[in-house]
């Protein structure tokens, strides 16, 4: 590894690696791409919580420094260290926006993925058919049946742990159409969610949707039938470093266009009432989360990290100056999403 090489540890069937592996590309920081079970992993420093991506960062001599998790920080940290091909809006309001949009991908867009690969026969035989491959490709027959069938059994055991039940089902899975459908209609106008160059939360939206529109047989199909032109993005999202931008590639935020408004109303529509039910049920310190979304009951364990990102979103937006959270506050206005930041 060469003092400016960095190593990105994930897998093919983590959103959130796909996610950062294409960033770099954009951004065309040189990286080694490893999986987390290749030989000399083990030898990385050690990260806080055992989850993927790992962003390892080089030091002196090339060797290597630090590691950290959590791809929305690992973004950040490479804004700090590489000045080019950005992927935070210069404008403070717009990237307020991008934050609170790559936020809904992370946070609430995974819960579709999750539910579509876990909660269908078919496409919970082809992940812990295919996903434990990644990890361990040498398996015989008979060890990779047996591996299959001990991760469908845990990862289905965790169904409940996303919000994926017999009660939201029909949430989740309304929610993911109508995100397809905003996503396509806006990208017939650009080819970004916020002009002629990728932001963080086109990276966010495309970690998900490698999975929900290109592994996973049942979002695949929706996604095929509902929006193709988002399927056909997500492939040139996976590698854009072919990609030339201009410093004046950011589209202005005003006017507002109706269908970045409407994909900020699905966010309204969805995300927000969970987020603040979440945030309630943790400050009661109760086991449950009920609340109503989309005019339907919704029912989950608390989720202490998405408590943490309403008090991001929010400590984000009192940041701002005056001016740019009047604009803000202006473009989120009748979405839904301002029910975040009242009081």
């Amino acid at each position: 590894m060469s003092q400016a090489e960095l190593t990105l540890v994930g897998a093919y069937g983590s959103p959130y690696s796909r996610k950062m592996r294409a960033l770099l590309r954009y951004r065309r920081i040189p990286f080694r791409w490893m999986l987390r079970a290749a030989p000399g992993a083990a030898d990385l420093p050690p990260v806080p919580v055992s989850l993927i991506p790992v962003l390892v960062l080089p030091g002196a001599g090339g060797a290597a420094a630090s590691a950290m998790i959590d791809s929305t920080f690992q973004i950040r940290r490479l804004e700090e260290r590489h000045r080019e091909r950005s992927v935070v809006p210069p404008d403070p309001a717009v990237a307020f926006l991008d934050a609170l949009l790559e936020d809904y991908a992370d946070e609430w867009l995974t819960k579709a993925m999750f539910h579509y690969r876990w909660a269908y026969a078919a496409d919970a035989h082809k992940a812990s058919h295919v996903l434990p491959l990644d990890v361990a490709f040498e398996l015989t027959p008979e060890q990779h049946e047996a591996s299959a069938r001990a991760f469908a059994a845990r990862q289905i055991g965790r169904l409940g742990v996303v919000g994926s039940n017999d009660t939201t089902r029909a949430t989740i899975e309304a929610s993911y159409r109508r995100l397809l459908e905003k996503l396509a209609a806006h990208l017939t106008g650009r080819p970004f969610l916020f002009g002629e160059r990728p932001a963080a939360a086109d990276f966010g939206l495309f970690g998900q949707l490698t999975q929900l529109a290109h592994f996973d047989p049942t979002s695949a199909a929706v996604a095929a039938e509902v929006a193709p032109r988002v399927v056909a993005w997500v492939n040139r999202v996976d590698d854009l470093a072919w990609l030339d931008v201009a410093d004046d590639g950011w589209a202005p935020l005003e006017p507002v266009p109706a269908t970045l408004r409407a994909l900020l109303a699905e966010v309204g529509r969805v995300y927000a009432p969970f987020l603040l039910a979440n945030a309630a049920a943790l400050e009661a310190k109760t086991e449950h989360v009920v609340c109503e979304i989309d005019g339907a009951r919704w029912e989950q364990q608390p989720f202490p990290y998405q408590g943490k990102c309403l008090r991001w979103l929010r400590e984000g937006r009192a940041a701002l100056s005056s001016a740019d959270r009047e604009r803000v506050d202006s473009v989120l206005a009748g979405t839904g999403c301002e029910a975040l930041f009242r009081g």
